[in-house]
């Protein structure tokens, strides 16, 4: 995919921010939208899907946490990557983030080239994504990587973009141990920094929503997705 084909939403109620960030990414060819606050994103997504969003926390109307979870409830945008870039550097904050559906949660201020980077390295999922298309059946568990479902006992779920991710990686290799910079690299990407905290919580939302028997953590090392007894 060339960098004109892939479009990047811009959301912050701060002109500046935005001009800064445009500056830097309209040297790299990307297709640019803007917005001012979520309510005006969520109207700029359902008219054209981008594939990235990067967005501010504190927003006036509708702060970026609402908008982030509004936007995931949307299955146009199962594939969206979504990276907030706040001054908000608190754990709290941070949490919320990721359990809305966040992909990357980076904090002001930080330089362009920065910026830059890291939206190359989330960008290049898009790539490895593309060539992934399979379907895992363990049990009564079915995810489909192609549909972005999960299908439990004959029940269908959706799950944020992270929480499917890493279900899949780990049910992938049923019963063997995945490293924490493993799963950080494949799932978040090498060049994206994130704490152990934030694999944490996305494990613990999966056991909440798939089922605890299915998750075991493995002290100091990471986690197995462990296969139901037959």
């Amino acid at each position: 995919m060339k960098s004109k084909d892939i479009k990047i939403l811009l959301v912050d109620d701060e002109p500046d921010v935005i001009e800064i960030i445009r500056y830097n990414l309209d040297k790299e060819g990307y297709t640019l939208m803007t917005a001012s606050d979520g309510k005006e994103a969520l109207k700029k997504v359902k008219k054209d899907v981008p594939h990235l969003v990067i967005m501010d926390v504190m927003m006036p109307k509708m702060d970026g946490i609402e908008a982030c979870e509004q936007m995931r409830s949307d299955s146009r945008l199962n594939d969206t990557i979504i990276m907030f870039l706040t001054a908000r550097g608190e754990d709290y904050s941070y949490v919320a983030a990721f359990d809305a559906g966040a992909d990357d949660y980076v904090t002001k201020p930080i330089k362009p080239k920065v910026i830059v980077s890291k939206v190359k390295a989330l960008l290049r999922r898009l790539k490895k994504e593309d060539q992934i298309q399979d379907k895992i059946k363990i049990g009564k568990l079915v995810i489909d990587r192609e549909q972005y479902e999960v299908t439990q006992a004959g029940k269908s779920f959706s799950l944020p973009r992270k929480e499917f991710e890493l279900l899949y990686l780990l049910a992938s290799k049923p019963d063997k141990v995945v490293k924490r910079s493993k799963i950080m690299e494949i799932v978040w990407g090498s060049e994206v920094v994130v704490g152990d905290r934030t694999i944490d919580v996305h494990i613990r939302k999966l056991r909440e929503k798939v089922g605890d028997k299915y998750f075991k953590t493995v002290k100091g090392v990471g986690y197995k997705f462990v296969q139901p007894s037959k």
